[in-house]
């Protein structure tokens, strides 16, 4: 068991007319990962709506916000019960056999285009070692053949874009990363939180995008930029 607190300040200036927020920034609430406390704090006098999805445990807040400044401050002290396994046990399963609710994951989608990507793919990884071999081997592909380089992407960057362009930041690695294993049929999926254990030099504990991939029976979590040690990451957002 790992506990780690962490907050998070969000501070906006709102011009004219009223506006609304959808925020994730709270800790998910899963098997996992528990809170233990947290606190939050609007400089306006908002009621917040709080809700969590059923599913995975995400949690997002809606608000209404006056014209002027709002600040969002959060903080929360969370457990985090890893589970590990031998990665000799962790097998790819057919599609044949995998539980519906894990079956969107293997399809493409708009940052991860897997069905552009599967040609690709399927000469560079299709004869690896099935399982987690292949799994690392596509995130090692993807950590060696892409620059992390803050501000070098934007809201419309796409894996395809990361695998032309060979930079990108958290989410740029992710998306390939779950791009390439859906174009060989393993089910990927994308993952946000707070990295802990990152290189102070690229300043203060930040947001991080990570990815997960479905071997065996479960979700197994892997880190393509290397930046943060997978112990230290705080899920918000499935």
């Amino acid at each position: 068991m790992i506990r780690l607190k962490f907050s998070i300040d969000l501070n906006y200036e709102i011009v004219d007319y009223a506006s609304d927020f959808i925020l994730n920034i709270h800790a998910a609430q899963t098997r996992c990962q528990s809170v233990v406390e947290e606190q939050l704090n609007l400089s306006q006098p908002i009621a917040p709506l709080i809700y969590t999805d059923p599913t995975y445990g995400t949690r997002y807040m809606r608000l209404k916000a006056e014209p002027g400044l709002l600040a969002v401050h959060y903080d929360a002290t969370v457990d985090i019960a890893h589970h590990t396994e031998s990665p000799g046990r962790l097998e790819e399963v057919p599609i044949a056999n995998l539980p519906p609710e894990v079956l969107p994951y293997i399809y493409p989608s708009r940052y991860c285009q897997s069905d552009r990507l599967h040609r690709f793919a399927t000469r560079e990884f299709g004869h690896l070692r099935q399982g987690y071999w292949r799994v690392q081997a596509i995130l090692d592909w993807v950590r060696h053949r892409t620059q992390f380089l803050s501000g070098s992407s934007n809201g419309s960057t796409s894996a395809v874009d990361t695998i032309i362009e060979q930079v990108g930041v958290c989410r740029d690695f992710a998306h390939l990363m779950i791009a390439l294993c859906r174009a060989v049929n393993i089910p990927a999926r994308f993952v946000t939180g707070i990295d802990y254990g990152a290189d102070p030099a690229m300043g203060p504990t930040d947001f991080h995008a990570y990815v997960e991939v479905f071997l065996g029976d479960k979700w197994y979590l892997f880190e393509p930029t290397g930046v943060s040690p997978p112990m230290g990451l705080v899920r918000i957002g499935t």
